[in-house]
């Protein structure tokens, strides 16, 4: 199966060298490019695309902003921020806006290529350094009141799910872990969230690690 990526970057050079790298990869293909959020809004309108590669800073529309676009236009559209900034408030907000995950570009390739498979399949992944600065943040962030408040009853099997998304773990592995098909965790997981009242399913690890499922 062939994974179709928009990748956002200002600097040809550097884009070009992303797209060298990520084609090595047989089952992903750069669809299309763009050099800003606003260029790359435009592009999703005409192109289908599984996921959104995409810088922070860039002209016209930043990737912080064009990640609050695309979230309100394509709300399932997974977004994997790439940045050569080591700066936790860059990935607060866009984990916020619900972005998929945050790498920096020193990275190295093949981590690129397994983050970009992890986030296809619902994974959620943040860069080691930033992930130690990021997480008391998002533990003290009011989500919602259900936060701090048990009020929703689970079965058994959704308690294990909750706490295997906590531990940031993905469908493909939630599946595996607990003898299901990856169709039913998306199922089992949707419900949760619904439920909840949460957004998505950084919202949901948040939730897990907040209320002491991990």
């Amino acid at each position: 199966m062939a994974y179709h990526i928009l990748l956002v970057e200002d600097q040809l050079i550097v884009r070009n060298g992303l797209k060298m790298i990520i084609e090595q990869d047989e089952s992903l293909y750069i669809v299309a490019e763009a050099s800003n959020g606003k260029e790359a809004l435009e592009l999703l309108e005409k192109v289908h695309v599984d996921l959104v590669l995409m810088d922070i800073r860039m002209p016209e529309m930043n990737g912080i902003e064009a990640t609050k676009h695309i979230r309100k236009r394509f709300p399932h559209m997974k977004i994997l921020i790439l940045t050569t900034f080591d700066d936790e408030e860059y990935a607060y907000q866009t984990l916020k806006d619900g972005a998929s995950g945050f790498l920096l570009k020193s990275d190295e390739p093949t981590k690129l290529i397994a983050s970009i498979h992890s986030v296809l399949i619902g994974g959620m992944v943040i860069q080691e350094d930033v992930a130690a600065k990021l997480m008391p943040k998002l533990l003290h962030q009011s989500i919602t009141p259900m936060q701090t408040e048990q009020s929703v009853s689970f079965t058994e099997r959704e308690l294990d799910i909750i706490k295997l998304v906590g531990e940031g773990r993905t469908n493909k592995e939630i599946a595996a872990t607990l003898y299901l098909s990856v169709g039913t965790v998306k199922n089992y997981i949707t419900n949760i969230l619904t439920e909840l009242e949460l957004r998505d399913r950084t919202q949901l690890a948040i939730y897990a690690v907040r209320n002491g499922f991990v």
